[in-house]
């Protein structure tokens, strides 16, 4: 007895359907990679990456000039611990006119501190902290700020402090300056100068004449 149309209709609809199933469960098949085939890397979709802020290094202990050169012309100076070493520490000095042997042309303005609230008595190459440690004439950032803390607030977010380079970091590195870069450190406050010429305005803007009669009528 031969199977009728409807019948084969069906078992072809069941054999597709299973085999269908078969299908999508299976795993993915790859071929076999070629050693000798070159991948084509993945695209890189992350962020672009930032660039690195930098600040400016800060000079060591400068020592004292002597006029003399070393065999390849650079200056030869006197490290501070040579002379302070031999003397006693006067902790009350607060004013470069009472010096009277070395130091007489510094200009000292820095408030109600004395020399030996940032000099280091037991050792003059260094400088010391408010609690009494030690710290690097590099550091003297963190000296700066146990003191100016508004400032170094200001400075670790940005707005203080002089800056080269990128705001945007993704863009290019920056380079920032330190303390002493721009402020003295025996006098940091910065002197009264004479301002520059007015800003130019676009439209005349009329100014009062300061011989001009206030009673007079317009």
């Amino acid at each position: 007895m031969k199977p009728s149309s409807r019948q084969v209709l069906t078992f072809a609809a069941v054999a597709g359907l299973a085999l269908a199933g078969l299908l999508l469960a299976a795993p993915a098949i790859r071929p076999p990679q070629d050693p000798g085939m070159s991948v084509e890397p993945t695209p890189d979709v992350s962020p672009p990456s930032r660039f690195a802020t930098s600040i400016r290094p800060t000079p060591g202990p400068q020592g004292i000039p002597t006029g003399l050169t070393d065999p390849h012309g650079q200056p030869v100076t006197v490290a501070c611990a040579s002379c302070h070493a031999t003397t006693t520490p006067n902790r009350d000095l607060r004013s470069a006119d009472q010096l009277v042997q070395f130091h007489q042309g510094l200009h000292y303005a820095h408030g109600s501190l004395s020399c030996l609230s940032c000099h280091n008595a037991d050792n003059y190459d260094t400088l010391r902290l408010a609690d009494g440690s030690t710290l690097a004439f590099t550091d003297s950032m963190t000296l700066c700020g146990q003191c100016h803390g508004p400032q170094l607030r200001d400075y670790q977010r940005g707005l203080h402090g002089g800056m080269n380079g990128y705001w945007d970091l993704s863009r290019g590195p920056r380079t920032r300056n330190s303390c002493i870069h721009c402020h003295d450190p025996h006098a940091p406050a910065f002197p009264l100068v004479q301002p520059v010429f007015p800003p130019r305005d676009r439209t005349p803007v009329p100014r009062p004449n300061p011989n001009a009669n206030p009673n007079a009528s317009h």
